[in-house]
């Protein structure tokens, strides 16, 4: 059975025979290494392909998440178009957020009022979970983390444990150029990113729209 290329579970399945057994009968022989050599490649090959299909299905998984995403945001922004937190939120994030549409909900910034805003409408108006929201701070060296980070705390509203680690900034400059250095606030879910990238396509179009004052006043179309 090893002869005609049969794995040691095939044999032991067929016959009872230990794995151990099998392996110290067979593990000095040229031709049953050359066995293990193919069943190895083969084994190898096929996981290969598995790891293609798996990826393949992730993929139309992913996709079929992300048009739902997209078809949710177009819908909810009709709601929330006249919102000012949401058109805060949305406008703040086209500024200082992070862009990529493979990654988290990200912005950055050195005023706490606007962290303060950004965390307020990701908790209120995008209903995200405290659970799911953390921030960070970038520090330079001279700059106390524990003072930092009580001041981020207060400023900005979010719990003293929401903060990860800060960051230290290596470089050539080693005394502080921001104050109290930089916050990151991070809300952790790409569907809700999926949903920004809309709004911030969605919303510059609406507000350069005289219907849409119309809409609030007359007076102002």
């Amino acid at each position: 059975m090893r002869n005609q290329g049969k794995s040691y579970l095939e044999i032991h399945a067929a016959l009872q025979i230990p794995r151990a057994t099998l392996s110290d009968w067979f593990k000095d022989l040229d031709w049953s290494r050359n066995v293990r050599h193919r069943l190895a490649r083969i084994s190898a090959e096929e996981g290969a392909v598995r790891l293609q299909e798996l990826s393949r299905v992730r993929g139309q998984q992913l996709k079929r998440a992300y048009e739902t995403a997209e078809s949710e945001a177009r819908a909810e922004f009709e709601n929330l178009k006249y919102h000012p937190a949401f058109i805060a939120g949305v406008l703040l994030y086209w500024r200082e957020g992070a862009k990529s549409p493979r990654t988290n909900v990200q912005l950055s910034s050195s005023d706490p009022a606007l962290i303060r805003l950004f965390y307020f409408f990701l908790r209120e108006v995008c209903g995200v979970p405290e659970d799911r929201i953390t921030g960070h701070l970038l520090l330079y060296p001279d700059l106390e983390e524990k003072v930092c980070r009580a001041y981020w705390a207060q400023k900005s509203g979010m719990p003293w444990g929401k903060f990860s680690k800060s960051v230290r900034v290596k470089g050539r400059r080693q005394t502080r150029r921001l104050t109290w250095g930089v916050c990151t606030i991070t809300a952790s879910s790409v569907y809700l990113k999926r949903k920004m990238l809309v709004w911030m396509e969605l919303l510059p179009q609406e507000l350069m729209k005289w219907e849409y004052y119309a809409t609030i006043s007359p007076d102002l179309s």
